[in-house]
């Protein structure tokens, strides 16, 4: 990702929904939706980038929920972008939340899932880390 592509930290820099049949909510959302998929390799089976009606910039990622995805909770899950993952994650449990996976790469960057004290569950990315 470029740096003028590089979203702004404290902004939702992704949307990911993961979950066990990948290819059948995909043909959902795009029934529904109007969106359209292009299917992203995951070595063995693919994950999907979707688009809206006509093209443009991606909204959003359907993903299987297996290999670094297995342990993802079945929910649209928004990707907040910090400045600092792991000063991040320290915040998340003194103030009382929980680090729900270990911190690991992708898009360019690192990202864990986090559950705030509520228990709502959204994920931490850091981008270029």
């Amino acid at each position: 990702m470029s740096e003028a592509n590089t979203p702004a930290v404290g902004s939702i820099g992704w949307k990911d929904l993961t979950v066990d049949d990948a290819a059948r909510v995909r043909d959902f959302y795009m029934a529904v939706a109007g969106w359209t998929a292009q299917p992203i390799d995951m070595g063995g089976y693919e994950d999907y980038v979707m688009l809206p009606p006509g093209g443009g910039e991606p909204v959003g990622g359907i993903c299987h929920r297996r290999g670094a995805n297995g342990d993802l909770p079945s929910q649209w899950l928004l990707y907040i972008v910090v400045a600092d993952l792991a000063s991040a994650l320290e915040r998340v449990v003194q103030r009382g939340g929980k680090v729900l996976t270990t911190p690991r790469s992708a898009g360019g960057g690192r990202f864990a899932v986090i559950a705030d004290p509520s228990g709502a569950v959204s994920g931490l990315y850091q981008s270029g880390a």
